[in-house]
């Protein structure tokens, strides 16, 4: 059966094959999100560039408008002619690897791209929490680590690296569902447990890029956008920490970016969780014309963006995926497709296992003991 649906993902990645799919994607924009860039080198995983590159050499093939996000917004809105299948490619948070990696393919391809900063981080003020949960579980000495969160105490036992990873994506995800500060207690209640030093600046598999790399891929036709200061998830600050994210971190990149994107990034993401009103009501204040999401449910339409005021600062982007067929996928129209057939019928069925790895949803939160496995 495995070999069956790896040989419908490649067949749907062939361009004769996504063709017949073009017409689901008239009227509406792909966003596409990526985080890292692999680079072995500095010990970093991620998307393989070369994936990456295949990619973009599917668009240009195929003809597909890849478009700064700027202009999908000016289309989403009417300010411009509205563009079938186009495609902005944005990428999150301002890791070192989207500056040496990342930026060099898409000027290579002349391709558009935004790349949504955090403040602090770029000022050398801080190193993402999530890094520092990660850092945590792969160099602790400790077989088993138990830390308080939110009221629960959790066991992890460690084995291999592997397992290591599965567990700090579970302690992660989880940090998400508390309050800001109890987050950030927890985290460091984490490494005393583990008895790992947290360093005061990242390792350099978790540096940031400079503002030098800002202006310098500002000058190659990159953009960047605002993406918090401390990259919090905003539902779960308080109002005056909400709205001094925002503020600041706009603040900060208008003073070291040429020409900053009046488009947000929520940290997270998720509709209806990570943001709401009143992070709206902010955004709308300082003049944004919008801001991106995290969902993974559609793809941007006109209809969608001009249904409700607010609706501008909720518009979805898709995740890239784990490699090049992913996003093939969800360019061309089939993962589109696949959403409109449901579960019914063997075409929907075989687009469904063809989909498979597709833009990710949330699953179900795990037991408070877990063991490496």
């Amino acid at each position: 059966m495995s070999t069956v649906v790896d040989w419908l993902k490649d067949l749907l990645t062939v361009p004769w094959a996504t063709r017949p799919f073009a017409r689901v994607m008239r009227g509406r924009a792909t966003i596409l999100v990526l985080h890292r860039l692999a680079d072995p080198a500095r010990g970093i995983p991620g998307v393989d560039p070369r994936d990456l590159r295949r990619a973009l050499e599917f668009l240009r093939s195929e003809r597909y408008p890849v478009v700064s996000l700027e202009r999908v917004f000016r289309g989403l809105a009417g300010e411009a002619p509205p563009l079938d299948r186009a495609v902005a490619f944005t990428l999150d948070d301002g890791t070192l690897d989207q500056a040496t990696v990342a930026a060099p393919l898409f000027a290579e391809f002349d391709c558009p791209a935004t790349l949504f900063v955090m403040t602090g981080y770029l000022d050398g003020k801080l190193w993402c929490w999530w890094h520092r949960v990660e850092h945590v579980f792969q160099t602790t000495r400790r077989r088993e680590i138990s830390v308080w969160l939110g009221g629960v105490l959790l066991v992890y036992r460690l084995d291999d690296r592997s397992g290591r990873a599965r567990l700090a994506r579970d302690f992660m995800e989880r940090c998400k569902h508390v309050p800001e500060p109890e987050k950030l207690r927890a985290i460091e209640r984490l490494a005393a447990a583990a008895e790992v030093e947290l360093p005061e600046r990242p390792p350099a598999r978790y540096a940031p890029m400079s503002w030098d790399d800002v202006r310098a891929w500002e000058a190659r036709g990159i953009t960047f956008g605002a993406h918090t200061v401390t990259h919090p998830v905003l539902s779960r600050t308080d109002d005056a920490q909400s709205a001094q994210e925002i503020t600041e971190s706009w603040a900060r990149l208008r003073a070291e970016a040429r020409c900053p994107v009046p488009i947000f990034c929520y940290p997270n993401g998720h509709v209806g969780a990570d943001f709401g009103p009143r992070e709206t009501a902010t955004l709308r204040a300082l003049g944004f014309r919008g801001a991106v999401t995290n969902s993974p449910s559609g793809h941007a339409s006109a209809a969608d963006f001009q249904s409700s005021p607010d609706a501008p600062f909720a518009v979805p982007r898709i995740d890239f995926g784990q490699d090049h067929r992913s996003c093939i996928r969800s360019v061309s129209g089939v993962w589109r497709a696949r959403q409109l057939l449901g579960e019914h019928g063997d075409a929907s069925r075989a687009l469904a296992a063809a989909a498979q790895g597709e833009p990710r949803r949330a699953s179900a939160r795990p037991s408070s003991r877990l063991d490496g496995v």
